[in-house]
């Protein structure tokens, strides 16, 4: 009986997620089994593509996400049944209309009546005994109300007003506890509601930043993500008053309509009265109450969105690749801190120097310097962009090193979060916090990504009201865009840490540091294969992550590439076929455009698996993030003194919002573009034509050197 109620559960999910999603069928049923069965959302998208019909990330991401939210409403479900079961009032219809309800919003309308409820003046006129002339009110069938009422009057209820209210509290709670009242209200929110924003006039100096906000009301509907959030913010801290309205005039009449059906008695202006109590004092705070969590819900999905795309395009960012990196962690008073790193990243040395003010040893800096670039043959330099990071890159950039080294400055956003961390405690225990901050400075532009999976994601900068949203679902979709970006790039299996291999596809914490500890163990993974002797990588697990981890220099060439190895035998067919090596595939783009793919279809292997096999062999071992580029800023701008109205400047975004864009010019102070000064056509996101780390070219609209804003415009730096 149980596995005939899950099989019949499975089949309404699967229709009930099509719905949701708006995704083929065929397509939602293969990914909820792959789900079911422990595949994880990478793995799916990338070598189960026949079985989805090709589903992408965040479509199976929106499938993941709608299955579990139904499996929440079932356990919802479960506990509201129970619930009422318990009060001896569940009745077969009640039941039925429960189990069919798929709105988490309708089901608590049903469960609403049969809630327990705290004191209210419903309660109150229950226990003085008034719910039988509620129950007389509500026949309409009497026209000596008041003589009826005269046989309620106790001590406790002095006289026939008392009486008369008291029914109508009881009669205003039944009236809110009837689902079509409140989806008629709801409906009303929905179309027409407006929200609207006033300063707390005692408060007006201390909300200043909001003033925008002092005095606003628009459509609901229309109002922005972000100016919704930004409201809300300045209502937590006391500043503003928020209110979403309606006009309520006619949803009355409409109830009273409903709840009238004898006009002419003593009652209808009972019920009248308490229609006017009921949408007053409980539907209207109520349904308002649930629609600002539905607009709060709709803003929290777009900042958290805008959040995890920021975050994406920096965790792919071109990384500089295997170098030896000098890296600096720069400062004024406590000197800037250098370390020297090796093509793995691994510490050689640290110094610290003063070139800038009050010690200003420049001469003395520039000797060490020079002297480590040669000593280590230091390929790369990476500054980091906080405090004294602009006057550190200058006076590098005007260095003569001979070897020329290439000079980048680099975002050091979280560097420090990691410097603190118990993982950089454990790797560099006996290192001050700004050695380790070096450290993470240089690491970030040999692999941004490595790197940044370090650093608890919310500290990394490129957020939009991220400590206003939902932080539990904040958390869940940053962790999800971290795993989405390592897997898309791939981890190298012999030089990854502990905490990047922890981000692989079907890889557990445990088993990541089993990895690493074989690794340490038994030298380098000759290759893939080498995994299943890993303790606890059992043959799910090696499934689900194989074909993400590379080994390069191994003993089978497909390993340095995305090929699963449950395709290899694909792979050996073809060079048995072509009777030549499979060198001879690799990166032979003409051998592989004549390839008769059809000939190796077959019941599990389609067209996109062996499409996707070709373009691994087309480019084997190939970083899909591209290489680092040191971007060019203005030399005769150092400081937002420098910057001047009607200048054209280089710029890199650092961050993207639904208003606009902040760009870094090669000041400490980041500029902001508005979304109207963007493009020259119109754009209802940033994001459309924008992107974390895009190098743009803007013009300077207006400098405001006190207040450190600076308002820029790529649309006229265009024209």
């Amino acid at each position: 009986m149980h596995v005939i109620a899950h099989v019949n559960l499975m089949k309404e999910l699967y229709t009930l997620v099509q719905a949701a999603t708006k995704l083929p069928l065929s397509g939602v049923k293969a990914t909820m089994d792959l789900l079911e069965s422990g595949s994880t959302l990478p793995f799916i998208a990338r070598y189960r593509k026949e079985q989805t019909g090709s589903l992408d990330e965040v479509q199976i991401g929106d499938i993941k996400q709608s299955l579990q939210e139904f499996h929440e409403l079932i356990a919802r479900k479960v506990t509201i049944l129970k619930a009422i079961s318990e009060q001896g009032l569940l009745t077969s219809q009640l039941k039925e209309r429960i189990t069919q309800c798929w709105d988490a919003i309708i089901l608590e309308d049903l469960y609403l009546p049969y809630k327990k409820k705290l004191k209210t003046k419903a309660t109150i006129a229950r226990d003085n005994g008034l719910e039988p002339l509620a129950k007389i009110i509500m026949a309409q069938r009497t026209n000596a109300l008041f003589s009826d009422a005269q046989r309620f009057i106790t001590r406790k209820v002095p006289d026939i007003q008392s009486a008369l209210e008291g029914a109508r509290h009881i009669i205003s709670e039944w009236i809110n506890e009837l689902s079509s009242n409140r989806e008629l209200v709801r409906a009303a929110f929905k179309r027409t509601a407006m929200i609207s924003s006033k300063v707390i006039k005692t408060k007006k100096a201390a909300a200043a930043k909001y003033e925008q906000y002092f005095e606003l009301s628009e459509s609901l509907k229309k109002c922005p993500s972000h100016r919704l959030l930004a409201m809300l913010r300045g209502e937590k801290e006391g500043l503003l008053r928020i209110k979403i309205t309606i006009e309520d005039d006619l949803l009355k009449k409409k109830i009273s309509a409903r709840m009238i059906k004898q006009p002419e008695t003593d009652c209808a202006d009972e019920i009248k009265a308490a229609v006017d109590d009921s949408m007053k004092r409980l539907i209207l705070p109520s349904i308002e109450n649930e629609i600002r969590k539905l607009a709060k819900a709709k803003a929290d999905k777009a900042a958290i969105g805008v959040f995890s795309e920021n975050l994406r395009n920096l965790l792919l960012e071109a990384p500089l690749g295997e170098v030896i990196t000098m890296a600096i962690d720069p400062g004024f008073r406590t000197g800037c801190k250098v370390v020297v790193l090796n093509e793995l990243g691994e510490l050689l040395t640290h110094k610290t120097i003063y070139p800038h003010p009050p010690q200003k040893q420049t001469e003395q800096a520039a000797v060490l310097l020079k002297e480590l670039t040669r000593k280590y043959k230091v390929a790369a330099i990476a500054i980091g962009n906080g405090t004294a990071g602009r006057e550190t890159y200058r006076l590098v950039k005007a260095m003569d090193f001979q070897t020329e080294p290439e000079i980048y400055l680099v975002n050091e956003n979280g560097a420090s979060i990691y410097s603190a961390s118990k993982l950089a405690r454990e790797e560099f225990p006996d290192l001050d916090l700004t050695i380790r901050g070096a450290v993470s400075i240089g690491r970030r532009l040999m692999d941004p990504l490595a790197e940044l999976v370090k650093i608890d994601a919310k500290s990394i900068g490129v957020g939009q009201y991220q400590h206003d949203v939902n932080q539990k679902l904040l958390k869940k979709s940053l962790e999800s865009c971290v795993e989405s970006a390592v897997n898309s790039v791939g981890v190298n299996l012999n030089t990854a840490s502990e905490h990047l291999l922890s981000q692989v596809s079907g890889i557990t914490t445990t088993l990541a540091r089993n990895i690493v500890r074989h690794r340490k163990e038994n030298g380098p993974y000759p290759d893939r294969a080498a995994l299943k002797k890993v303790s606890r990588m059992g043959s799910k697990a090696y499934e689900l992550s194989a074909g993400f981890l590379r080994v390069k220099s191994g003993n089978t060439l497909l390993d340095n590439t995305g090929v699963h190895p449950e395709s290899y035998k694909i792979v050996e067919q073809m060079c048995k076929d072509l009777k030549a090596p499979i060198s001879v595939l690799l990166s032979n783009k003409g051998v592989l455009s004549e390839m008769d793919l059809p000939k190796y279809c077959s019941d599990k292997v389609g067209m996109p698996t062996l499409m996707d096999i070709i373009k691994e062999l087309e480019k084997p071992g190939l970083d899909p993030r591209g290489n680092a580029k040191e971007v060019q800023f203005a030399k005769h701008v150092n400081s937002i003194e420098d910057l001047q109205v009607g200048m054209i400047v280089t710029g890199v975004v650092n961050n993207v919002t639904k208003f606009g864009a902040f760009v870094d010019v090669g000041v400490k102070e980041s500029g902001l573009v508005h979304i109207s000064e963007i493009a020259n056509k119109f754009i209802k996101d940033p994001a459309e034509v924008l992107a974390v780390n895009q190098e743009v070219k803007v013009k300077i609209l207006t400098v405001d050197c006190k207040k450190k804003k600076i308002s820029l415009s790529i649309k006229a730096a265009l024209s």
